[in-house]
C-alpha cells in the first residue's frame, strides 16, 4: 500500500504547524521530573515484571485507500502472562442528535509464539470482546480489520480510531505507527482514561526522521486507551462512516418541514376526499315537494282533526328521521298499536306506596292492518288471546328485538325511503372505517420505528377516524325519503304550534289519542298530554275514560302524563335490555 511522501518541504511544514509534538523547554522540564518521580514511586505504579502486565504494546496499522484499517499488535508480557488476555472494541458510539458511529470489526486473528489460535468472540450492547489464551506465552499478537472509522469533518475526512482499548492488562509503554494512502494535514492523540483522556506523551510525524505517524504513552492502566486522529484534505481518503440514527419519540414524530408538510397535505387532502365521498355516497337525493306523513285538517269552525296520510307510522318517522331503530321508535309503534285498537294498556295498582309500577298488556283484534315490523311486535309483546304483564317481559323479548329492527330497516327500503337499509349502510362504511383504522396504525408504528415520519401515520389514522364519522353519515334517503324528510319538518312545526282546544267537542279524547304517538317521536308530547288531561270535565274517576289506556280505580286523566312516562322508560328499557 503506497505510503504519503513526508519528506517534501511543504509537507512537512504543513504536518509540522498541526502536529501535537510535546518539545517545548516547559515540556523537557515536566518530563524530567515525571521521569524523576517514576524512578522514585515506580515500584507503586505499574512494575514492568508484575504477573498479567504487558510491558510493551505495540500497534502497526495501515489505512487503505478506501478507508478500511488494518491492525497488527503485539502484546509482550515481561512477568509471567496470563491464562487469557482479551480486548474489548466499541464499535458504536453515540454522537449529537441522537445517532452512532457504528464500526464493523473482521478479519480478526491472533498467534502466540508464531503459533496461529482461534480467538473467541463476544459481542455484548455496543461492544465485542476478542479473547486469546496465551497457554503462558509471553508474546501474543492478534490482528483485525476496522470499517468505519473514516470520518467526514469540517476541513474533509478523519481517521479516529483508539489503537489500544478495553485492553484486560496494564501496558508500561505503548508504541503505534500509522500507514496512510495521502498526506495528513493534522495529528492528534488521546490517551487514558476512556473519560477524560489526555494528550499521548508522544504524537509526531511527516518528518525525514519520524515519516510515518508515530504515537507512545504510558504506563497506562487496565481498559485505558490510546485515541488517534488523523486529519486529510478534502478528496485525499474517502469517508466511510456508518451513521445510525437512534430511534427517539421526538426523531418518530418529527417535525421537520418534510414530513409536517406530508402530514399537513394528507390531513388536507383527505379531509377534502371524505368530503367529495360523502357527498357522492352520502347526501340526500335532491327531494321534491315536502310529502306530509299527518295534517291538522279543519272539520268546522275553529275545529280541526288530525289525519295520518299515506300510512306512514310513528316507528317509520322515527328510523326515517334519524336512520336508526332507537327504544323510542319501537315504544311509539307499541302505543300507536295501542291507539289504534290493537293492545290495551292497563296500569295495575301499586301493592304500595313505594312498589314498582307495573302493567297488563292485552291482545285486541284491531280494525286496519299491520305492518310486518307491527305484527311481530304484537306477537312478541301479547300473543293472540294472552295477557301479558310488562314486569314479564324482561328476558323473553330481547331475542326479538333484532328482528323487530330488522323489518322495520326492510320497511324503509320497501316504502322506496333508501335505496338500501340504512343500518347496511352504515356497517359497511364502519367497516372500511376499522380496516383504515387498523392498517393506519400499523402503518404509523413502521413509520415511527424505522423513520421520522410517525406524524403522516398520525394523520392517516386521523382521516380513518373521520371515515369512521363520516360512516354514520352515509345512508343516503331517495329521493322519495327525502322529501318526506321535508315533510316531517312541517308536521313537527305542527306539533309543536297547532292549538290543542281545537278538536271537534266529544271527540277530544279519541283525536288528541292519535296524535300522541306521533309527538313522542317528533317532540311535543307534553302539550298534548297537558291537553288530554284540559279534556276532562268532571272530578270523576277516569280509569277507563281512554280506549287505550287503563288506570286503577281511582286513576285520573291528570294522572295520565306521569303514568304515560313512566310507562315509555320502562317498557323502552325492558325492549333494549342487555
Amino acid at each position: 500500500m503506497p505510503v504519503a511522501d513526508t519528506t517534501s518541504p511543504s509537507r512537512a511544514a504543513t504536518a509540522h504547524r498541526r502536529v501535537r509534538v510535546r518539545r517545548t523547554g516547559a515540556f523537557t522540564i515536566l518530563a524530567m521530573l515525571a521521569a524523576a518521580a517514576a524512578l522514585l514511586i515506580g515500584p507503586l505504579s505499574l512494575p514492568a515484571a508484575a504477573e498479567g502486565t504487558a510491558s510493551v504494546f505495540d500497534a502497526k496499522a495501515e489505512l487503505a485507500a478506501d478507508g478500511a484499517l488494518r491492525v497488527q499488535q503485539t502484546i509482550t508480557f515481561a512477568g509471567t502472562a496470563p491464562a487469557n488476555v482479551s480486548q474489548t472494541f466499541e464499535l458504536r458510539q453515540n454522537i449529537v442528535g441522537q445517532r452512532q458511529y457504528v464500526m464493523q470489526l473482521s478479519d480478526v486473528t491472533a498467534s502466540i509464539g508464531g503459533q496461529t489460535v482461534a480467538p473467541t468472540q463476544s459481542d455484548h450492547d455496543r461492544f465485542r470482546t476478542v479473547t486469546v489464551a496465551t497457554g503462558g506465552a509471553n508474546v501474543v499478537s492478534m490482528s483485525y480489520t476496522v470499517t468505519g472509522a473514516v470520518r467526514t469533518i469540517d476541513s474533509g475526512t478523519a481517521l479516529q480510531w483508539p489503537l489500544l482499548q478495553g485492553l484486560s492488562a496494564q501496558v508500561n509503554e505503548f508504541t503505534g505507527t500509522v500507514r496512510l494512502p495521502a498526506a495528513f494535514n493534522y495529528l492528534e492523540c488521546n490517551a487514558g482514561s476512556p473519560n477524560s483522556p489526555v494528550p499521548c506523551r508522544v504524537a509526531t510525524g511527516g518528518t525525514g526522521e519520524v515519516p510515518l505517524p508515530t504515537f507512545r504513552d504510558g504506563p497506562l492502566g487496565e481498559g485505558q486507551i490510546v485515541a488517534v486522529d488523523i486529519g486529510f484534505a478534502p478528496g485525499a481518503v474517502p469517508a466511510n462512516e456508518q451513521i445510525k440514527e437512534l430511534w427517539t419519540v421526538g426523531r418518530a414524530f418529527s417535525a421537520k418541514p418534510l414530513p409536517l408538510g406530508i402530514a399537513l397535505g394528507l390531513l388536507v387532502l383527505g379531509g377534502l376526499g371524505l368530503l367529495a365521498m360523502h357527498r357522492q355516497a352520502g347526501r340526500d337525493a335532491t327531494a321534491g315537494e315536502p310529502a306530509r306523513a299527518g295534517q291538522f285538517v279543519p272539520v268546522g269552525a275553529g275545529q280541526t282533526e288530525f289525519r295520518v296520510v299515506g300510512e306512514v307510522r310513528p316507528g317509520e318517522i322515527g328510523t326515517l328521521v334519524d336512520e336508526r331503530v332507537d327504544p323510542i321508535d319501537v315504544t311509539a309503534s307499541l302505543l300507536d298499536l295501542a291507539v289504534r285498537g290493537h293492545l290495551l294498556i292497563t296500569e295495575l295498582p301499586r301493592a304500595s306506596a313505594y312498589a314498582r309500577t307495573d302493567w297488563e298488556l292485552t291482545r285486541l283484534a284491531g280494525p286496519d292492518a299491520l305492518q310486518s315490523y307491527e305484527q311481530l311486535l304484537l306477537d312478541t309483546i301479547a300473543p293472540v288471546g294472552g295477557i301479558v304483564r310488562v314486569s314479564e317481559l324482561a328476558g323473553r323479548v330481547q331475542d326479538s328485538i333484532g328482528a323487530i329492527q330488522d323489518k322495520l330497516y326492510d320497511e324503509m327500503v320497501g316504502h322506496g325511503w333508501y335505496e338500501r337499509r340504512p343500518d347496511s349502510t352504515r356497517s359497511r362504511w364502519t367497516r372500511l372505517g376499522l380496516i383504515g383504522i387498523a392498517a393506519a396504525v400499523v402503518i404509523t408504528a413502521l413509520l415511527a420505528l424505522l423513520t421520522e415520519f410517525g406524524l403522516v401515520g398520525i394523520a392517516l389514522i386521523a382521516l380513518a377516524l373521520g371515515l369512521m364519522f363520516v360512516a354514520q353519515e352515509m345512508p343516503s334517503r331517495t329521493p322519495k325519503g327525502a322529501a318526506l324528510l321535508a315533510g316531517l319538518g312541517a308536521l313537527r312545526s305542527d306539533l309543536m304550534s297547532h292549538p290543542t282546544d281545537q278538536m271537534p267537542p266529544g271527540a277530544e279524547l279519541r283525536e288528541i289519542s292519535e296524535v300522541l304517538p306521533y309527538a313522542v317521536v317528533l317532540g311535543g308530547a307534553d302539550r298534548w298530554l297537558d291537553a288530554l288531561v284540559a279534556a276532562d270535565d268532571d272530578a270523576d274517576a277516569d280509569s277507563t275514560d281512554l280506549t287505550w289506556y287503563h288506570g286503577p280505580a281511582d286513576w285520573h286523566l291528570r294522572d295520565l302524563p306521569d303514568s304515560l312516562r313512566n310507562f315509555i322508560t320502562t317498557v323502552s328499557g325492558l325492549l333494549f335490555a342487555r
